[in-house]
């Protein structure tokens, strides 16, 4: 059944620099035709709010003061229902938790179809907020995860029905990031001439534990290797981590590079990709490693290991003993020939499988059944 022109809305807390706005920017460049889509945000700061306005939209702003228990949230969910039946969205698409908190009613309220996104663990959450999480989660129509461990865990531990969970992996546009890595550095970078191994990570949550990949730096060093680290990212432990270097006697050694957009230019003169969290959804940072051909070593937290192919496409380590990951990192640099193998398969499932069409494709696909859904349901 053809259901014309599905009347959409994408809605996420802002589009500063982070995997899920990232994401986002690629699947409004790669829906097909046959869409009015509609832009919401809460905070309508962030650096890429300039790539989004390059795509054509100004984004409908909801913005949230504080705690979440503030009347005022209330009153934009009210807002956001209006704006909902104004401008006669069929389907509301969330992307993050606080939009969830205003999406999910004011869709509900709007009689429109919702589309939650889980794409982590919810590892950063308070009890409070994972147990409203879960509640607005069951009230959606669809959920939308990009990893098979996030949709075991909606199962087994949120009450998901199965049927409710579409895993649609994300994407990455290839042309874009080739471009973009011959584009070259945006700035310098220390001991670009000696192998590095860079590990992209916010410094926001310890779930990251850049520790554990200083740690390993140290450990290395002790071994004899020239290995530098490279650190991208920047957050409020960045402090504490560089102290850390410091007291490990890693000066010149680990690199704290703060927040860059030259992601693909990095990955290309790094010798390896690290990630070394101990709990995660599916990670961007692995994906463009997997993509510039980096031999990836990574822990074996969460979605990972749906990316990594043990002694295929990386190795894996356990999350927290930074002494397997710096054998692993040695292995590397010591089995250069298989680390390039492993880069270029790595490289080949990435073309095959995490493609922004595939990722398009797919969400296209459950927009038209969500609409199809609405159009039965309003007939009835």
């Amino acid at each position: 059944m053809d259901t014309g022109v599905i009347r959409l809305l994408e809605f996420t807390k802002s589009f500063h620099l982070g995997g899920t706005e990232g994401q986002l920017l690629q699947l409004l460049r790669g829906l097909p035709a046959g869409y009015d889509i509609r832009v919401a945000v809460i905070d309508p700061q962030g650096p890429l709010s300039t790539d989004l306005g390059q795509l054509g939209y100004r984004p409908a702003v909801f913005p949230l003061n504080g705690s979440l228990a503030h009347p005022n949230t209330a009153f934009q969910v009210a807002r956001l229902a209006r704006w909902l039946r104004a401008n006669r969205i069929e389907l509301v698409h969330v992307h993050d938790f606080y939009a969830t908190m205003l999406a999910v009613p004011a869709a509900r309220l709007a009689w429109a179809k919702v589309v939650v996104s889980r794409l982590d663990l919810a590892h950063w959450h308070s009890q409070a907020q994972r147990t409203a999480l879960r509640a607005l989660t069951r009230l959606a129509d669809h959920v939308v995860v990009n990893a098979q461990a996030i949709r075991d865990m909606l199962i087994e531990q949120e009450g998901i029905a199965a049927s409710a969970i579409s895993v649609i992996r994300n994407g990455i546009d290839l042309r874009l990031f080739d471009s973009q890595a011959e584009k070259g550095l945006s700035g310098p970078i220390s001991d670009e001439n000696q192998p590095a191994a860079v590990l992209v990570a916010n410094m926001n949550h310890p779930v990251k534990r850049q520790e554990d990949f200083l740690r390993a730096l140290q450990m290395i060093a002790s071994a004899g290797s020239p290995l530098r680290g490279w650190l991208v990212g920047d957050g409020p432990r960045r402090p504490q981590l560089e102290k850390l270097a410091a007291a490990l006697g890693l000066s010149g050694r680990a690199h704290f590079l703060g927040h860059r957009t030259d992601i693909a230019a990095i990955y290309a003169r790094a010798s390896m990709g690290v990630l070394c969290s101990s709990a995660e959804g599916l990670s961007n940072a692995i994906i463009e490693g997997m993509a510039a051909r980096l031999p990836m070593v990574v822990t074996e937290a969460g979605g990972n290991s749906e990316l990594i192919s043990h002694g295929k496409r990386g190795l894996l380590v356990p999350p927290e003993r930074p002494s397997d990951l710096a054998s692993a990192m040695l292995w590397m640099l010591r089995n250069r020939i298989a680390a390039r193998q492993m880069g270029e398969t790595a490289r080949a499932y990435v073309e095959q499988k995490l493609n922004a069409e595939r990722l398009a494709n797919s969400h296209d696909l459950l927009y038209r059944s969500m609409a199809r859904s609405r159009h039965r349901d309003l007939a009835l």
